[in-house]
């Protein structure tokens, strides 16, 4: 079986409850369509766990680019010296970052050993930019926002990272003439999309992501072999 997640938000408790849920077999798999770190406190948490299943895979979001853009501030101490030396780019990434909900995820990532630290790094610099499958004769790409200026002329490997973690779909325009070929995607939080915090579906889209870090949201797992949805 092959199984979709997406946009977790440091919600450890919700993920493992949705470990349980899915109970994932050793034959299984698992992609997690990105932006499992910031805003809730278990980013790191999470982290450790899929690290220690191999079936299951990261795929990058614009918090874990994010993220990836300042591992030379967050593994320093941050002092006033360190930061007068910093170049207005980096600064600029930084507080991007700390915008978006990085706070609890930087006190985590400090709590850790330097060789956790170095761990998580290697870790998130192996996840991919998108993931192709083929489930009962379908196509399905797995990307975490879509894909920004779409051509179909274009191959995948023409797409800039910004393009699969930032740009959102139009809903009512899909990006593929094959009906057999799906786009599953996170990032944008159904409950923005049709104020429900379940799957949302349209023109071949799959929209994944139901604001597990929301007060009325759920985390949200799709089982791309029977269709069956699961929510925690």
């Amino acid at each position: 079986m092959i199984y979709v997640m997406s946009d977790i938000h440091g919600m450890y408790d919700k993920y493992i409850e949705m470990m349980d849920l899915i109970d994932l077999k050793e034959n299984d798999s698992l992609y997690i369509l990105g932006d499992i770190v910031d805003r809730a406190n278990g980013s790191m948490k999470i982290l450790k766990d899929m690290m220690k299943r191999p079936n299951v895979f990261g795929i990058f979001g614009n918090h874990e680019l994010m993220m990836a853009d300042c591992f030379n501030i967050i593994t320093q101490e941050i002092t006033n010296e360190l930061l007068d030396n910093f170049d207005e780019e980096a600064l600029m990434k930084l507080s991007d970052w700390m915008n978006n909900g990085a706070f609890q995820t930087i006190q985590e990532f400090k709590k850790l050993s330097k060789e956790e630290q170095k761990d998580i790094i290697e870790y998130l610099m192996e996840f991919t930019a998108y993931e192709e499958v083929t489930v009962n004769g379908k196509d399905y790409l797995l990307v975490h926002a879509g894909l920004g200026d779409f051509s179909e002329e274009k191959s995948l490997d023409e797409y800039d990272v910004n393009d699969f973690v930032w740009k959102r779909p139009d809903w009512d325009m899909p990006y593929f003439t094959d009906p057999n070929k799906y786009v599953v995607v996170g990032h944008t939080p159904t409950l923005g999309i049709n104020g429900k915090p379940e799957i949302f579906y349209k023109n071949n889209f799959i929209a994944i992501d139901c604001g597990a870090c929301f007060e009325n949201g759920m985390l949200a797992c799709l089982c791309l072999d029977t269709m069956e949805e699961f929510y925690v």
